[in-house]
């Protein structure tokens, strides 16, 4: 698995810059690159945020947790529908239904069992629960879970 550490580098050298010159086009400190790439301080949250728009790369990709460099803002261009859904089974219909729009097979669908959509939305959660405000929902789940037990 790729590290965020090497990512950087990666991304960096493909596009010739130096690392102060990466530190310097984004407005970071001037050793800033170098520690990231060291592995000896790793960038904030708003830093990555940073370098991956500035690489035009996702934030998951930066990290190194997924090998697909598409951004969220590219989600509606179709970049997840990597494989065709199945053609949903012809059904008998016994009476006529009401639409409702609740039957499969729409594009929608196609969009949602897509596997590249589900890891990264996956990911996207995993991503927020380790926020401060993610582990405070999921303190907030365990005592209430607990609690339902102790009843």
């Amino acid at each position: 698995m790729v590290t965020l550490a090497q990512r950087i580098e990666e991304l960096r050298t493909a596009r010739g810059l130096s690392r102060p010159g990466l530190a310097a086009a984004l407005g970071f400190p001037k050793t800033s690159i170098e520690k990231f790439e060291t592995g000896r301080q790793t960038p904030t949250q708003d830093q990555q945020n940073q370098l991956a728009s500035y690489f035009g790369v996702s934030i998951f990709y930066l990290r190194g947790e997924t090998n697909d460099t598409t951004q969220m803002s590219d989600w509606m261009d179709g970049a997840f529908l990597d494989e065709p859904a199945p053609a949903p089974a012809p059904k008998r219909a016994a009476k006529p239904a009401a639409s409702s729009g609740g039957e499969g097979g729409t594009m929608f669908d196609a969009f949602l069992t897509s596997k590249k959509f589900q890891e990264t939305l996956r990911a996207a959660v995993l991503d927020t629960l380790r926020t401060p405000e993610g582990q405070e929902i999921l303190a907030k789940a365990i005592r209430r879970e607990l609690a339902g037990r102790q009843k």
